[in-house]
């Protein structure tokens, strides 16, 4: 099942690699395939000072893990992104946040749900009948009980 996954999942996969969300993107294959934007990897290095800082992680530490989350994930150019779905995640994000119009327009190209713990977009995105999106507990939730689906 291909899931697009925003910044803010790999953040918390770094903070903790034996929680949750460590163990869904480490432990995943071949239940989850785990797609993301090319500049979510700058988005990450932006903020190693605080991921190292939070953590308590040394450096080798933090690249380790970083290694071992990044294999679970197909990164994708933002190029290979049609109009259509820019315009999409555009007219849906914009006014909750500019930055996660890219995870949306991902989702709709890609014909997947977006895995994200973003309460502003998941709470943004809810009125506007918006609902392809899972949570940490939905991917817990279907990995332990092996429901999967195509």
């Amino acid at each position: 099942m291909k899931i697009v996954i925003d910044a803010n999942i790999v953040f918390s996969g770094l903070l903790n690699s034996n929680g949750r969300i460590g163990d869904l993107l480490i432990n995943s294959n071949p239940y989850f395939s785990f797609i993301a934007p090319d500049f979510l990897r700058t988005e990450i290095y932006k903020h190693y000072d605080k991921l190292l800082k939070v953590s308590k992680l040394t450096l080798e530490q933090l690249l380790e893990a970083e290694y071992h989350i990044y294999k679970s994930i197909t990164f994708v150019s933002e190029e290979q992104i049609s109009d259509d779905s820019w315009a999409f995640a555009n007219e849906l994000v914009s006014d909750i946040d500019p930055k996660d119009i890219v995870y949306v327009a991902f989702s709709r190209q890609f014909d997947c749900k977006l895995w994200t713990g973003d309460k502003k977009l998941i709470n943004g995105l809810a009125p506007k009948k918006y609902h392809n999106i899972w949570t940490t507990d939905d991917l817990f939730f279907i990995k332990s009980n092996k429901l999967f689906f195509r």
